[in-house]
């Protein structure tokens, strides 16, 4: 068998000046072609001589790396022709996967995240544990040659195989994947980032879905559960739907920021475990009569174990829906806004940032509204006018 030829060159596209560097790279020659690998070594032309660094400090290190690089590249050659597969458009990603700083991209993903997690909440570094579980199992990018425009699409379409919206697979799994192919870019393990050149919709579609109406709400508050266990999960969404509180909020919900006001309104503030936010929403009947009940201390769970059984939950009351915990967040806010709160004040309920994040959230509901209430007015001018016919 033929080997490929190992050598390396300064300045190949002759751009080079006394005072311009020039990059260094590895040419592979191979059955006439050739193929280059950066190294990353950049030198003025006084600094190369002969396919060696020279009249620089570190002129024996340089070189040494050089020769490392070459050896590897060797290493890799020789693995692919034991292999009966020796080709040179493969070498530069074998490369890469063997070496990769000595790390494959999951590792670096892991090292990442604990620098991104310092200080940060609970229930961020859960989603960023699930969405390493998540590679790990797919199993179709580890290295950093995995990185690929066909590779991130697979993964969309993995992700959308299951089932997910486009908006869970953006914020769940795609905004990590581009974050940490950004961080290797900076890294100078990669040079190309897939997500600049492809479209991977994002849109907040899918929120509006999940909610009870206040006749699913009455029947599930009301129904009877067989167990202590399941009407304590009960009395939690309810006490979710009537406060708009998500699952991480409701965990840190503490009875003693409650405050009473001069017209007997119960007031709880707060700021929002995910994002920082304060929010602020009335303590209504429902809400205080779930707290009383249970002396004022919330019977928490964990969330995987509240997921499980609001759905048993629902069954008993009858509701045939995959209800989770985020379905009693949405429920409280579609009630807020079918009875007419302004937008800024349920924005102000759920801690959004902005009435804009509200509005992307529940637009569908909003569209039905106005659909609702302007039909009532064409029923009030209508009705005297029965005979009157319309081509609309």
């Amino acid at each position: 068998m033929i080997f490929p030829i190992l050598t390396y060159v300064f300045d190949r596209k002759h751009t080079a000046a006394s005072k311009k560097e020039a990059s260094v790279e590895l040419r592979i020659a191979y059955n006439g072609k050739s193929k280059y690998i950066a190294t990353g070594i950049k030198l003025l032309p006084k600094h190369w001589k002969n396919g060696t660094v020279v009249n620089r400090i570190d002129a024996q290190d340089i070189n040494d790396a050089l020769g490392i690089m070459m050896s590897n590249v060797r290493k890799v050659i020789n693995d692919m022709a034991e292999e009966s597969e020796l080709n040179t458009a493969e070498i530069k990603s074998r490369l890469k996967r063997m070496l990769a700083d000595e790390r494959s991209f999951l590792e670096f993903i892991e090292e990442r995240t604990k620098i991104r997690m310092y200080g940060k909440k609970d229930d961020t570094a859960k989603r960023y544990d699930r969405f390493l579980r998540w590679l790990r199992q797919w199993g179709k990018i580890m290295f950093f040659s995995d990185i690929t425009d066909q590779n991130i699409i697979a993964m969309d379409e993995e992700l959308k195989a299951t089932g997910m919206k486009d908006y869970s697979k953006w914020i769940n799994y795609h905004r990590f994947m581009n974050s940490f192919i950004n961080d290797a870019i900076n890294d100078g393990l990669i040079r190309r980032n897939p997500y600049r050149w492809l479209h991977i919709n994002k849109e907040q579609d899918c929120g509006i879905q999940k909610y009870l109406t206040p006749e699913e709400l009455e029947a599930l508050a009301t129904a009877n559960m067989p167990t202590e266990s399941l009407e304590r999960v009960r009395d939690l969404f309810v006490f979710q739907s009537y406060t708009c509180m998500s699952y991480v909020d409701m965990q840190n919900f503490d009875i003693k920021k409650v405050r009473k006001t001069k017209s007997g309104v119960y007031i709880y503030s707060g700021r929002r475990g995910k994002t920082g936010q304060e929010f602020t929403f009335v303590l209504l009947e429902m809400a205080r009569g779930i707290l009383d009940k249970y002396g004022g201390v919330l019977p928490l769970i964990s969330n995987v174990k509240y997921n499980a059984y609001i759905k048993v939950v629902a069954q008993y009351a009858g509701i045939d829906k995959p209800l989770t915990t985020h379905w009693a967040r949405h429920t409280g806010a579609t009630m807020l806004l079918n009875a007419g709160v302004d937008m800024e004040i349920v924005a102000k309920v759920l801690g959004h940032s902005s009435t804009k994040q509200t509005r992307q959230t529940y637009a569908k509901l909003l569209d039905d509204t106005i659909a609702k209430e302007m039909s009532k007015l064409d029923d009030k001018k209508s009705a005297p006018q029965k005979e009157r016919t319309t081509n609309i």
